[in-house]
């Protein structure tokens, strides 16, 4: 057998063993026996602190997942909850009215006024821009909540002695608007009384409700885009003077929309935010200017508008529409209001359009006409007060005054809640009751000491204003120097009966003196009522309603709901010849009688004054051939006067008024008869006339004043 010879390189797996088995074992490693740790004192003393430091981490951020997790199923739900924006923009509980003049032109708003849906994509971008940079300059970056913002507020809070929570709050415009749908809980009359208690409950701050108004904020930004919560936000914003949004904002104070607003206009919209009440330029213009520049600053230094726009719009900065300015006719809008139903009016939920009767130029006329009469002939330091009313023949009222303060709405109306005694003002109806039975303005009365036996209460001997007597003196005479023993023995003799129903034929609704004294005015009437009654005489004889409202419709309607076009007419109540006749006559007290002072160059005019017992109340109520204007004037608590009659400062601001009224027209004859000469050959005179009733204390009250 050949003996195995090997030659050439053994195989790599016989190197590779062969290796193994040449590299000697390397002798395991002794374990080093493990002695106990010495924590020396300083050790044992933080042990107890270390452990609770690491018992504390462990369940803290077991704790923080927990509650992360219930905020984010929070943020999903009430992210799952949110309706589409449409349904969010319009929160009002109730509705608006916006009044227009005869003119179709807005003159007066009343209840929330809301303009509209308007987006973020759709207003200005000044105004957008305002709003961000005013409201939450880090709107686009936060996720709803601003932890920087709160701190900051919570930092200022405690600086100045509040509470966390009270005072600044560091919302963005997310919690803003979470706040303004009230954390999407709506109103329930069952639970709140108004919509205002509701309100004020959704801005209640406790720890819990900011807590829920943060989930809240996030599930809309869960829900929405960034511009769709702004556009929720621009539109549920109260922004004062009724306004619910920035449309209707935009409307009220500049007569246009928030689409067309410049920088200055935008500055001084989101200027509103911080306080609506306090920083309209309807309740103070200086204020809201000077807020305004302050939200140009912010725009300026966010690179909103340049340096230059900043000068623009602090050099010119927003200004009132002329209606807005004018602010004209609150006491007219109140007393509209009130001839609609209340759930049109009042109390209505649907935005109702209302066109009415006021002219605004002759408003302002009336407003202008008070207050230069009372500034220059009053003491700063009076009380007094004065109405004017301006009205159409047929009824419609034209203007209204219901007191000193011409800017005031929601307040007492002394043209129409006044109840007074109207004096001499009352004659006109007894002579206008002779007219149509028949007398003549130039029949003989004489003018002469009078005494009626009153049963129970004895004789009454009225006078007259001057203590004089004039004897046999036309009734015409009668008439324009205010003569009372005439008017009596008119009133007597005509009878009273018919007196009063004449009167009250023409629209005088009060009770009136059932004795001799009314012929004397004794019995309190409005200054519409009597204002409505000589309009009567003004027509030709017929009495009129007093209107404002036109017609009543639902906004956006064609079809209105009320319409009184045409309703102010009511029924003949004296002849038309006996009204021509009583014009004349009281032309003449215009003319050369009590009320000279109201007389107006090239125009003929006609009326009466009216002056009670110790000038209690002065009135001056007359026409030309287009307008009855009524004066009163008086203290709310009925007070004396000193010094004034009805043929002074309330014809003297009657005159102001109707110049304005006039101005630049062609002077109009008045609708009047003169008379020819007496039918009748006797004369009225003392037969000893007995009085059936009539009580002495109101018959004292007529002597020594009465007249004028």
């Amino acid at each position: 057998m050949a003996k195995k010879t090997t030659t050439g390189k053994p195989l790599v797996a016989d190197r590779r063993y062969k290796a193994a088995a040449a590299k000697p074992k390397a002798a395991p490693k002794k374990r080093r026996a493990r002695t106990p740790h010495k924590r020396g004192l300083l050790g044992w003393l933080l042990l107890p602190f270390t452990w609770a430091l690491g018992l504390i981490i462990r369940v803290t951020w077991k704790l923080g997942l927990a509650v992360a997790v219930l905020i984010a199923c929070g943020v999903l739900y009430f992210a799952a909850q949110m309706p589409p924006i449409e349904t969010l923009v319009d929160g009002r509980t109730r509705g608006s009215v916006t009044l227009l003049d005869r003119n179709g032109d807005v003159f007066a708003w009343r209840g929330d006024q809301f303009g509209g849906m308007i987006t973020a994509e759709q207003v200005s971008p000044y105004l957008h821009d305002a709003v961000v940079a005013t409201e939450d300059k880090r709107f686009y970056s936060h996720f709803g909540i601003s932890p920087r913002g709160v701190a900051s507020a919570v930092r200022i809070n405690l600086s100045e002695g509040r509470g966390p929570l009270s005072g600044n709050g560091g919302s963005t415009i997310t919690q803003q608007t979470a706040k303004l749908l009230c954390l999407g809980v709506p109103f329930d009359s069952g639970t709140w009384k108004n919509e205002r208690e509701y309100e004020d409950d959704c801005r209640r701050t406790t720890l819990w409700r900011k807590i829920k108004e943060a989930i809240f904020s996030m599930g809309m930004e869960a829900a929405y885009s960034k511009e769709q919560i702004l556009t929720i936000y621009l539109n549920r914003a109260y922004l004062g003077a009724g306004s619910r949004g920035f449309e209707a904002a935009a409307q009220r104070y500049f007569g246009k929309s928030a689409a067309q607003v410049n920088p200055a206009e935008a500055a001084m919209l989101a200027g509103l935010l911080k306080a609506p009440s306090s920083y309209a330029p309807t309740s103070n213009m200086q204020r809201a200017v000077d807020r305004a520049n302050i939200v140009v600053g912010l725009m300026e230094d966010q690179g909103y508008i340049t340096s230059e726009q900043a000068a623009e719009a602090r050099a010119r900065p927003a200004q009132l529409s002329q209606a807005a300015q004018a602010r004209a006719g609150g006491y007219f809008a109140d007393w509209v209001m009130e001839q609609g139903p209340d759930f049109f009016t009042r109390d209505t939920t649907e935005d109702v359009v209302i066109q009415t009767t006021l002219d605004q130029r002759i408003q302002t006329a009336a407003e202008t006409a008070l207050l230069s009469i009372v500034d220059a002939k009053l003491k700063p330091s009076s009380k007094a007060q004065a109405a004017v009313i301006v009205m159409s023949a047929d009824g419609a009222v034209r203007g209204m005054v219901g007191g000193r303060d011409v800017r005031a709405s929601g307040a007492f109306n002394r043209a129409t809640q006044a109840r007074r005694q109207p004096g001499s003002a009352f004659k006109p109806f007894i002579y206008a009751t002779a007219l149509d039975l028949g007398f003549s303005p130039n029949d003989l009365i004489d003018d002469a000491p009078l005494t009626i036996n009153v049963p129970g209460s004895g004789p009454w001997r009225p006078d007259n204003y001057d203590h004089k007597f004039k004897g046999p003196i036309t009734l015409t005479q009668a008439l324009y120097e205010s003569r009372n023993i005439p008017a009596i023995l008119l009133s007597e003799d005509v009878g009273r009966e018919m007196v009063r129903t004449v009167a009250q034929k023409f629209g005088i609704a009060s009770d009136l003196a059932a004795g001799p004294a009314l012929a004397l005015g004794v019995s309190e009437s409005t200054l519409i009522e009597m204002t409505g009654a000589y309009a009567g005489i003004l027509n030709g004889g017929s009495a009129v309603q007093p209107y404002g409202l036109i017609d009543l419709r639902l906004k956006g309607d064609d079809a209105p709901l009320m319409d009184n076009t045409g309703s102010g007419l009511q029924e003949r109540v004296i002849q038309q010849g006996a009204a021509r006749q009583l014009t004349y006559m009281m032309s003449q007290v215009v003319a050369r009688g009590t009320g000279t002072r109201a007389q107006i160059p090239g125009w003929e005019l006609a009326g009466k004054s009216g002056t009670t017992n110790s000038a209690r109340d002065a009135w001056f109520i007359g026409f030309n051939a287009d307008y009855v204007v009524g004066v009163w004037m008086g203290y709310d608590d009925n007070s004396p006067m000193s010094g004034v009659t009805g043929g002074g400062l309330p014809a003297e601001i009657w005159q102001a008024t109707m110049s304005r009224v006039v101005a630049g027209q062609a002077p109009k004859p008045l609708p009047l008869d003169v008379p020819g000469p007496s039918s009748r050959g006797g004369m009225l005179a003392d037969t000893g006339i007995e009085a059936d009733t009539e009580i002495l204390d109101v018959l004292q009250n007529i002597l020594g004043g009465l007249g004028n």
